[in-house]
């Protein structure tokens, strides 16, 4: 017994050091994650900070090899059911550090980071805005550490550009769309006055004369290195973008998607199989459209049916405030009929906010940030008020519900607050099990329609189209990066699901941006809704659906096979 302890307690110690080597790896990811720790430097992209980030991952799996052997040779863990040599947490544990070590050492083998540099939705020129909404900077010393990072900020830009400049010699650059994308973010932050820069803007000051202070850090460090990191771009490199937005057009560009495919959902899936899925999936959702469509009376025209609900007064937000409103409205009722669906629900609060006006033209319609470790700041969800016009409510409310309440804010804020995990388990593990994160998500939208959420028709037609839009992502990504498809095919396929223009637009370029990531959300859903089937045939009576969300819910984040593998174990027996 004492040697399966010892090998638990190498598990855990090896987890700490690991987490730890992260957040000095990322001061980025720290400071958002809400740790004080590094927070007046950034994160090194280069060839030291590369080094470092091989040798963490490298020594970590070695470790975990030997932490097997080790268990191994103790003999199974006393009372498990299948000769287990690890405790459940810590046989998890190892998993994941498994899985995210050796998916980040096949990605520094193919230089991901060259492609990656160049990226609208999170590339390194979102890093300095993103920092000032989440660093606190209340107080003079946090404020003198918050210059000292932006102060850092030009080695950080040159850092990307020389990776940019890499990626150009090697040929793995961005696609063209992505490259536009990115210049032309660059050229709205450009034309900010410094006065007025989101960073100014977000940053909490400790007395109002420090704001002198802080626009002449902008003016100095961040202004010159965002310019010279958007020459590089505006000039051979946008010419060098791949014209084909699909990564097969990258050298080595079908292992590169196979790579990214396994990191996104933690499976090695084929992206043939993934394409046919996601059609097969379009054509039921279609079906309880059809319903829908029928029962106003309009037969089988769903588009007709999209017009007449989406439309009418009070169908498009007025405001920008507006549109919030009803999002915070959404909320609230999904946190009173919680309690039946769910044992434990989670102590941190979740608050709506717009998105950031320079960038809401290349970002989602909505996404959402986790709460502070410590409790100072809640669960952030970010709504889109991009042009309103095309914001109709019918859209809103499965949003709601996937990305804060009983979706992403649940499962995230319940994860960060399981004081019996690892600091890793609860905040790295996602590095793993992004399919899982997403299929919670997708899932809680059709959860939301058991739980009574959706108040009219068109709030459940709204759910249906984002049903259909996540299954058009597995058709589209796998086209993009596998089938040879062009922006104009899977804008045309989006639409077809359901999605605005505008929307249509801004996803297909996210997923030209993001390879594999959008085929997280269908693979995480149906395995959950597969395990459901599965308890529920197996428990019969004795089936409680209350038992079962806490079960995949209590964990945290998990690759999907671990949650396959453990689920069942984790559920009461039959009466």
């Amino acid at each position: 017994m004492s040697e399966v302890r010892n090998a638990a307690d190498a598990v855990n110690a090896l987890a700490e050091r690991f987490w730890n080597g992260l957040l000095e790896l990322s001061p980025i990811t720290a400071t958002v994650l809400g740790y004080d720790d590094n927070d007046d430097r950034l994160d090194d992209p280069g060839p030291e900070g590369r080094d470092k980030a091989r040798r963490l991952f490298r020594e970590t799996l070695h470790a975990t090899d030997e932490i097997e052997a080790q268990a191994a040779a103790a003999g199974p863990v006393p009372g498990s059911d299948g000769g287990a040599s690890l405790p459940v947490e810590e046989a998890i544990t190892l998993d994941i550090l498994t899985v995210v070590c050796r998916t980040e050492l096949e990605q520094q083998n193919q230089r991901i980071d060259r492609l990656k540099v160049v990226d609208q939705m999170d590339g390194p020129q979102t890093v300095m805005p993103l920092l000032a909404t989440f660093q606190r900077t209340d107080t003079p010393e946090r404020f003198d550490r918050f210059l000292a990072r932006i102060a850092d900020y030009p080695r950080y830009m040159a850092a990307n550009a020389q990776l940019a400049r890499e990626g150009l010699a090697s040929g793995l650059t961005a696609a063209r769309i992505v490259t536009e994308r990115v210049i032309g973010q660059l050229e709205r932050l450009l034309a900010i006055p410094d006065e007025e820069s989101p960073i100014a803007v977000a940053a909490t000051l400790p007395k109002p004369s420090d704001r002198e202070k802080l626009v002449a850090a902008i003016r100095r460090s961040v202004r010159p290195a965002d310019q010279a990191f958007f020459d590089v771009l505006r000039g051979g490199y946008r010419e060098a973008s791949r014209v084909e937005p699909g990564l097969w057009s990258a050298p080595n560009g079908e292992q590169l998607y196979r790579t990214q495919v396994r990191a996104w959902t933690s499976l090695d899936l084929d992206p043939a199989d993934l394409h046919r899925i996601g059609l097969e999936e379009l054509e039921s959702i279609e079906a309880e459209r059809l319903e829908i469509s029928r029962s106003l009376g309009l037969g089988d025209d769903t588009n007709a049916a999209r017009a007449s609900l989406g439309s009418g007064p009070g169908a498009i937000p007025e405001t920008a405030d507006e549109l919030l409103d009803h999002a915070r409205g959404q909320i609230e009722r999904a946190l009173a009929r919680s309690p039946e669906y769910f044992g434990r629900l989670p102590k941190a609060s979740v608050e709506v906010r717009a998105v950031e006006p320079f960038k809401e033209a290349d970002s989602p319609a909505a996404y959402y940030f986790p709460p502070a470790t410590d409790g100072s700041r809640p669960g952030v969800y970010y709504v889109n008020t991009y042009d309103l016009p095309s914001r109709s409510f019918m859209s809103l409310a499965s949003t709601s519900f996937h990305e804060a309440v009983p979706g992403h804010h649940f499962q995230i804020a319940l994860q960060t607050e399981m004081e019996s995990l690892s600091v890793f388990r609860r905040m790295g593990a996602r590095m793993a099990g992004m399919a899982y994160l997403e299929g919670w998500g997708l899932y809680s939208e059709r959860l939301a329609d058991e739980m009574g959420l959706y108040q009219n028709q068109a709030e459940r037609f709204g759910m249906l189209d984002g049903q259909a839009w996540r299954a058009a992502r597995l058709v589209v990504d796998t086209g993009l990066h596998a089938f040879h498809w062009s922006q104009e095919r899977s804008i045309a396929q989006l639409r077809a699901a359901g999605l605005t223009e505008t929307d249509a637009l801004i996803e297909t370029d996210r997923y030209i941006c993001l390879p594999a990531q959008a085929l997280t959300y269908k693979v995480g859903q149906r395995e959950i809704e597969r395990l459901r089937r599965e308890a529920t045939a197996r428990l019969g009576s004795s089936f409680e659906l209350r038992a079962f969300h806490d079960a995949v819910l209590g964990h945290g984040t998990l690759p999907l096979a671990t949650l396959a593998r453990e689920l069942p174990g984790w559920l009461p027996g039959p009466k």
